[in-house]
């Protein structure tokens, strides 16, 4: 089974890449016009992400295979998630294949993943935050576990390393193991 890993236009493109890289699953890929774009501005060309992926679909191909319930998954995963993307599906709007993907996906009692990626966060925004949770979703802010980091210094870590640790804890949300975790650093710390 895939993981449906999809991409909307806000900032964190970079999230997205470190779930492709690190995921054990084959991915399938959706992104809008303007995840696409913010992708090429923050990460490079799109073209290489694709390469990387099992299967790519467009978002306005609403008749994709992962628009429907009967296609099983792993799950998916939203990030970057725009808060526009996130007041969508929060309110059962499927009107693009990202949109109509999580639906369906929620609806199946699958696991949902919206990595929102905006700040700071208006009254609407954390309202339809928790409507998605409250309907099963997970949101997962595009925060970085800095704690991994413990006993290094802030410019001894690159950003691609904090999100590759991001990476891993959302991947783990599906059951991935990650390869370090806070009981690893505690332990470190104790070592010391």
């Amino acid at each position: 089974m895939n993981l449906v890993v999809a991409l909307t236009g806000a900032s964190g493109s970079y999230a997205a890449k470190a779930i492709v890289e690190r995921s054990k699953w084959p991915v399938t890929l959706i992104a809008s016009k303007m995840g696409r774009m913010v992708y090429e501005q923050e990460a490079g060309p799109f073209e290489e992400l694709e390469e990387m992926v099992d299967q790519v679909w467009q978002d306005g191909n609403l008749a994709a295979t992962v628009s429907s319930g009967s296609v099983p998954t792993v799950g998916m995963v939203v990030a970057p998630c725009s808060a526009n993307t996130l007041g969508k599906v929060s309110a059962g709007i499927a009107d693009s294949l990202v949109s109509r993907s999580a639906h369906c996906h929620l609806k199946e009692g699958r696991r949902v993943v919206l990595c929102v990626r905006e700040a700071p966060w208006s009254p609407i925004t954390a309202r339809n935050a928790a409507s998605f949770s409250a309907a099963g979703g997970t949101v997962m802010p595009i925060s970085p576990p800095y704690y991994m980091g413990k006993g290094r210094m802030p410019h001894e870590i690159s950003v691609a390393e904090m999100l590759g640790f991001y990476a891993d804890h959302v991947l783990a949300l599906f059951g991935q193991e990650a390869p370090q975790t806070w009981a690893d650093v505690r332990e470190w710390g104790k070592k010391s």
